[in-house]
Parts: C-alpha cells; sequence; structure tokens
C-alpha cells in the first residue's frame, strides 16, 4: 500500500485583470494526483481556468519542512510545539 506524502505546488495564475503567484501544500500519493488537487482547490475557490494556470514546480516536503498548520498536525513526525 502506498503512503500519503506531503507536495508543495508552486506556480502563477493568469487572468485578464489578476495576476499572482501561489504556493500550495496538498497531500497526495503521486505529485500528478498533488497537481490535479491544486487544479481543483484553485479553480473551484477563485474560478481560474487549468489554462489559466501554469505550475512550475512540485516538491515533496521532509516532515520538518512542512509550513500548512493542518498538514503539520496530521502528518507523523512533524509534531511541532504550538504555544
Amino acid at each position: 500500500m502506498s503512503e500519503v506524502k506531503v507536495f508543495r505546488v508552486i506556480g502563477k495564475i493568469r487572468k485578464p485583470n489578476f495576476q499572482t503567484e501561489f504556493r500550495k501544500e496538498v497531500r497526495a500519493l503521486k505529485p500528478e494526483d498533488a497537481v490535479e488537487k491544486v487544479y481543483m482547490l484553485l479553480g473551484s475557490k477563485h474560478r481560474v481556468k487549468r489554462f489559466q494556470m501554469s505550475i512550475s514546480k512540485v516538491e515533496e516536503l521532509a516532515p520538518n519542512e512542512i509550513e500548512d498548520i493542518l498538514l503539520k498536525k496530521m502528518t507523523p513526525g512533524a509534531e511541532d510545539p504550538v504555544q
């Protein structure tokens, strides 16, 4: 059985009146699944079509590199003392 990993997807959104860069951390089995998840999340939240997004980098993260608090709590070995 495959292990779920955390990936950081970095890219740009180019809409006619809106351009920005994004960094999104998601849980997935493979990098391809992480890209699909980002397409799905950004498309539903920001009404961005797939052709308006360009993915520049997908990297697998070690447990101590995770920045998202919820993902950090769900990942074993990534406990960070919360105060």
